[in-house]
């Protein structure tokens, strides 16, 4: 895990790979209480049965949406940002779903920092994220996630 306490720290990560999480477990479980948060209980993610009859994937897949809701639990596996007074979900940029995720799939997070500003005493980092599906050659998504950190002093 990289440990980052100030704008100085997080520059000299420009262009590299920053790392990938762990492997995660996508459930059923998960995905039914994904489905009561948001609303969205198509069969498709939520009726194993009619799934495995119905569906092209003969299995439950996730919502591409919670695959995304991951990004800041898997980052926080890959690096620790400290000194900090707050922290935003700024965007996510020219983000595409390649390949659903069935149910009890493992997936993770795959980071590059990829460019970083200072913007009056904010950083502005954009990130090259990828989540992988474990024995998968394409990945769940790619895109870029911008976050907004004010370090402190």
């Amino acid at each position: 895990m990289i440990v980052i306490s100030s704008f100085q720290e997080f520059e000299q990560q420009v262009g590299n790979d920053l790392g990938v999480s762990s492997w995660h477990t996508i459930t059923q479980e998960q995905i039914n209480k994904f489905a009561d948060a948001t609303l969205d209980h198509q069969w498709i993610h939520t009726d194993p049965e009619r799934a495995k009859t119905e569906s092209p994937f003969k299995s439950t897949i996730a919502h591409g949406y919670l695959t995304l809701s991951l990004i800041p639990h898997l980052w926080k596996e890959i690096v620790k940002i400290e000194n900090l007074k707050m922290e935003i979900n700024y965007g996510i940029e020219n983000l595409r779903f390649a390949q659903p995720v069935l149910v009890d799939n493992e997936v993770r997070l795959k980071v590059k920092l990829t460019s970083l500003l200072n913007l009056r005493g904010t950083t502005k980092s954009t990130m090259a994220i990828e989540l992988e599906i474990k024995d998968q050659r394409k990945p769940a998504f790619t895109g870029e996630v911008v976050f907004l950190y004010h370090f402190i002093g």
